[in-house]
């Protein structure tokens, strides 16, 4: 569903002319200026939803937890993670970047660490330290990611790591659960210019499920400068979202069943705003 805008017709900076009589009965000329002002919008492209080209695969590619050690520091606990890499290079450009179209890090393929379903933040080593309050639980998504940001989604190549921190500060390991989740992953950030904002990176990591038209699915609800546009995913793979306006736009990805109702439990609801900007500054 997205904003019409209606059309007005303006003759802008028009001059009409009036003959006017006076009571000596001259004929004189006058000159009345009508402006208006008015800007004629268009209406809003709808926000489009296309498939990204196949990219490079690394079926072989995995990630996994090395070590977790947690050091208490007053009322926080300084909590530190270092990744296993096998068969795939972090820091490395993806070898179709340059034809991808879409925003890439300069600095390479790296880890994709989601705690609590926050933004993610970038690991191009693996290893990552997080500063948490003691007693609380949390759920750690990590996985690889192209370095235009696309996650791998072949088996092994991703990592769930549920743990809590105990009011005295030592981490236990929990048992990873078996509901099904989703986790946001881009889009993330600023975009800045025509290049990184004609193809926004629309992906996000599904874990304990699969998509399908028939079972569960992830329905994404995204608001834009007034245009509210609502998709539903049914098959995990990256899209590319198209006429995004520009300014703050928001997404809810919410994974629902069969019925499309909301599914329970942890990690199943996660909304992110970003940012779009033809240029800088942005505003």
């Amino acid at each position: 569903m997205s904003r019409l805008t209606r059309l007005i017709p303006v003759m802008a900076g028009a001059s009409l002319l009036f003959a006017s009589c006076q009571d000596n009965g001259t004929k004189e000329q006058s000159t009345t200026t009508v402006s208006d002002t008015a800007m004629v919008k268009p209406a809003p492209q709808p926000i489009a939803i296309t498939d990204v080209p196949a990219s490079p695969e690394y079926k072989d590619a995995q990630l996994s937890v090395a070590n977790v050690t947690a050091t208490p520091q007053g009322d926080s606990v300084k909590v530190s993670f270092a990744f296993n890499v096998k068969n795939y290079e972090l820091m490395s450009q993806t070898a179709d970047a340059a034809g991808k179209q879409c925003n890439n890090s300069d600095k390479g393929q790296h880890i994709h660490f989601i705690l609590d379903n926050a933004p993610y933040a970038a690991l191009y080593e693996p290893k990552h330290d997080v500063v948490l309050a003691k007693g609380g639980e949390h759920y750690l998504m990590a996985f690889l990611s192209r370095s235009y940001h696309e996650s791998v989604k072949s088996k092994g190549a991703a990592l769930l790591y549920h743990f809590k921190i105990d009011d005295k500060g030592k981490l236990q390991k929990m048992q990873e659960p078996k509901t099904p989740m989703v986790f946001y992953s881009r889009p993330k950030g600023d975009y800045i210019g025509k290049a990184n904002t004609d193809n926004v990176l629309f992906d996000f990591y599904v874990w304990n499920t699969t998509l399908s038209p028939d079972g569960y699915k992830v329905k994404a609800d995204i608001k834009a400068d007034g245009i509210d546009t609502s998709i539903t995913v049914t098959e995990w793979k990256s899209h590319f979202l198209k006429n995004l306006p520009m300014g703050k736009p928001g997404i809810t990805l919410t994974l629902v069943d069969k019925d499309g109702k909301k599914v329970d439990g942890p990690n199943t609801e996660v909304t992110r705003q970003f940012n779009l900007a033809a240029d800088e500054p942005m505003k």
